[in-house]
């Protein structure tokens, strides 16, 4: 159940319209609605000013609503990890399952001796975080060129044309982690 659900119920069974609560409360009609239909969830004042007018105290508007869960992942080394080979040169290994339900994306990736990732770009609002573990690694952002050895970091707007190019003598391994995900 989400707050909106929990405040539609709570207006319903003290038989007041949304007119009515809005008027109360001085919260806007359009904002009750929103989060009646779970488009919005409102301030803490806003939830304040709705219970004030509702004669409920604030707890009850939140004792329905399930708490977050906390999330823990253990992957054992190399098991079961999904791995996608680029070519015979890149692999990206993901170090998380059911990625596109979370928050990051991690990835390690592996690049052999003279190879590259291919070149790509993601929507807007997507960001990448390099740290090199191994390995010399060329980044290709946009226009510019960055070398990076292990230990070097780089964080970049993944919207700009970018890809990875091992110019080391042995492979480059490196994690990225991409937020929010994306494939």
């Amino acid at each position: 159940m989400k707050i909106g659900d929990v405040l539609h119920k709570i207006r319903k069974e003290k038989k007041m319209t949304l007119l009515e609560l809005s008027e109360k409360s001085g919260v806007a009609l359009a904002t009750l609605s929103r989060m009646e239909n779970n488009k919005m969830t409102g301030t803490l004042e806003s939830h304040m000013n709705i219970c004030r007018a509702l004669d409920i105290a604030l707890p009850e508007l939140y004792q329905d609503l399930p708490y977050a869960k906390k999330t823990l992942e253990f992957h054992a080394k190399k098991a079961g990890a999904d791995v996608f080979v680029h070519d015979k040169k890149s692999s990206s290994e993901m170090l998380a399952s059911n990625v596109l339900n979370k928050k990051m994306m991690p990835v390690l990736i592996n690049i052999s001796r003279a190879g590259s990732t291919h070149k790509e770009e993601t929507k807007s609002g997507v960001e990448k975080f390099i740290y090199v573990l191994d390995g010399k690694v060329e980044a290709s952002i946009g226009e510019e060129k960055y070398t990076l050895t292990k230990g070097d970091t780089l964080y970049f707007a993944s919207s700009v044309p970018h890809y990875f190019k091992n110019i080391g003598p042995a492979e480059s391994r490196f994690i990225c982690i991409i937020s929010p995900p994306t494939l």
